[in-house]
């Protein structure tokens, strides 16, 4: 392990950064355009989260630790979230107007934890070797496109202009270089940070049941509703196949 392996990590976890910013597609669309597919890309996150959550993190965090352990650190993640968008709530929206809304800011928080844990991975994956570190990392960027495209769908649903929205995405996104660098020089081992995926599951399950799932019950229209709930449905399929056929 050296500085071949660093400059490996760390090139990976850039280009993995560089997701955040998939978003940029929709910096040409018109407004009214981008308004018609906001509501399914916000489906397809909330598909997308549960489907991480479940099948990823929490199914990877119960290789490392006993269920009722793993199951504790998912509830504690679930109530952090839950007290985390009160107290923003309180904090920003306390007088009856609430120009973004909290949800966005927990997505930033969730999706941070969960890129800072990415980097970890990818880290680790280096240091076993540089062929099974290029394969990890195609596998984490594939998961992460259409999360983050559907990420930056709910910064801006909950009220962030499109260019700060892909700004903070970005940003978030570049945690994994922090986790790429921390698990290089401090010798990441699964068990000294398994406790971050359940607790991050925890967040990803409240942010998608607690927030995104009740705005798209505020659809009327039964055809768009469906359409809404066939993206939803998509979220959670694609996720679990990337699970299926790569493992990750």
């Amino acid at each position: 392990m050296g500085f071949e392996t660093l400059v490996f990590i760390i090139a990976a976890t850039i280009i993995n950064g560089l997701v955040g910013l998939i978003g940029a597609i929709t910096l040409w669309l018109k407004d009214e355009h981008l308004d018609k597919i906001i509501m399914i890309l916000v489906a397809f996150s909330a598909g997308a989260l549960l489907s991480g959550a479940l099948f990823h993190m929490l199914a990877e965090s119960l290789e490392m630790m006993e269920p009722i352990t793993a199951f504790s650190y998912l509830l504690v993640g679930f109530i952090s979230f839950f007290l985390i968008e009160r107290f923003l709530h309180w904090h920003h929206c306390h007088r009856g107007k609430c120009d973004v809304h909290p949800f966005s800011q927990l997505i930033l928080i969730g999706d941070g934890i969960h890129n800072f844990i990415d980097g970890l991975v990818i880290a680790a994956s280096f240091i076993v070797g540089i062929p099974f570190g290029i394969l990890t990392t195609i596998i984490i960027i594939g998961h992460e496109i259409p999360q983050e495209l559907g990420d930056y769908a709910v910064l801006i649903y909950g009220g962030y202009k499109k260019t700060r929205a892909l700004a903070l995405n970005f940003l978030v996104q570049l945690t994994s270089v922090v986790g790429g660098i921390v698990g290089f020089f401090f010798l990441y081992t699964p068990e000294s940070v398994a406790f971050l995926l359940p607790f991050a599951a925890g967040g990803f399950i409240y942010i998608a049941s607690s927030d995104l799932i009740p705005e798209l019950h505020k659809e009327k229209s039964m055809k768009k509703s469906m359409f809404s709930f066939a993206f939803f449905l998509i979220g959670i399929l694609f996720l679990l196949g990337i699970k299926l056929v790569f493992g990750g």
